[in-house]
């Protein structure tokens, strides 16, 4: 069994969309993006520079848009489940057949925008730490105000909160914790400081119709399965303030019988949990289009579809 997932903000990195614009076709279908959601994502994916790319309302729809560009090169791929990390649920929504790829970078553009608004109110963000049991380390975050806004499961929390409570974190790490690092990105998103830009990406979905979705869709919130758009779209809208719980979504990736992860660009973030909390499934990350032919094997060896 195939899933194919979605990684989320702080995968970006400057120039990462170039080599996927070289594919017949793919330019034009990205500069129609682009106009359809007011926003250079060639310009961005091509020649923006990390701090530019940094920026929540543009590393949201260029993630988006590479995750989506990618798994459509894939070709006609039908997986058993999909997933995304955070911004990342997404594309995996699309995936799934509950909207169409400019709807998706239409309501993720309004999503960036009000986050950004959000986190310009104080100066916020996040840091992952490496190592330690949940157990101990969620009741160190709590205790320095911070929240564990992901908790990614092998080993991994990324906590979230204001800067000083991010430095002095990384003066009191907690028991176990090997490193604490700083991650690239402009807020401290999945934790009250976001609560504004609820309100404000729920105005945009009661425009929505949602589809019900053609293959499973694993949901961050509690890693169950959602068997309905609307549910898919609610929980799109809350989750931009609660935690996301990767590790209970490769939880039931496990219960499901995944055999095989495909991760869409730009893969490694959740290619790399995956091989230490899911032992035994085989893993791709599609960093560049030299890896469509091993992900194209991947996915007929495990996938009844293709």
């Amino acid at each position: 069994m195939l899933v194919l997932v979605a990684p989320g903000q702080g995968a970006q990195t400057p120039g990462f969309l170039s080599p996927w614009l070289d594919l017949p076709g793919v330019t034009d279908r990205v500069a129609g993006w682009s106009e359809a959601i007011g926003l250079d994502l060639v310009h961005y994916g091509t020649k923006a520079d990390a701090d530019e790319i940094r920026d929540t309302a543009v590393a949201q729809p260029l993630l988006v848009a590479a995750a989506l560009l990618s798994a459509g090169t894939l070709g006609d791929v039908r997986p058993g489940a999909v997933a995304g990390h955070s911004v990342g649920e997404f594309p995996a929504a699309v995936l799934a057949g509950v909207f169409d790829e400019v709807t998706a970078l239409k309501l993720v553009r309004r999503r960036g925008l009000a986050m950004a608004e959000a986190a310009a109110v104080t100066e916020t963000g996040m840091s992952a730490l490496l190592g330690g049991e949940p157990d101990t380390v969620v009741p160190h975050l709590q205790k320095l105000g911070l929240t564990p806004a992901n908790v990614n499961g092998a080993g991994q929390i990324v906590a979230a909160g204001t800067a000083a409570q991010l430095a002095a974190l990384a003066e009191d790490k907690p028991e176990g914790v090997r490193r604490v690092v700083p991650l690239k990105v402009a807020g401290a998103f999945h934790t009250e400081h976001m609560a504004p830009a609820v309100e404000r990406l729920a105005e945009s979905a009661r425009e929505l119709t949602p589809s019900e979705p053609t293959v499973t869709y694993v949901s961050n919130r509690d890693g169950s399965p959602v068997e309905t758009g609307g549910e898919v779209l609610s929980r799109l809208v809350g989750q931009v303030a609660n935690p996301v719980r990767w590790d209970l979504c490769m939880e039931t990736f496990k219960e499901l019988g995944v055999t095989a992860l495909v991760e869409v660009c730009p893969g490694g973030t959740l290619t790399g949990l995956a091989k230490r909390a899911l032992p035994g499934v085989k893993t791709l990350a599609l960093k560049t289009p030299d890896d469509l032919d091993a992900a194209r094997t991947l996915i007929a060896e495990h996938s009844t579809t293709a």
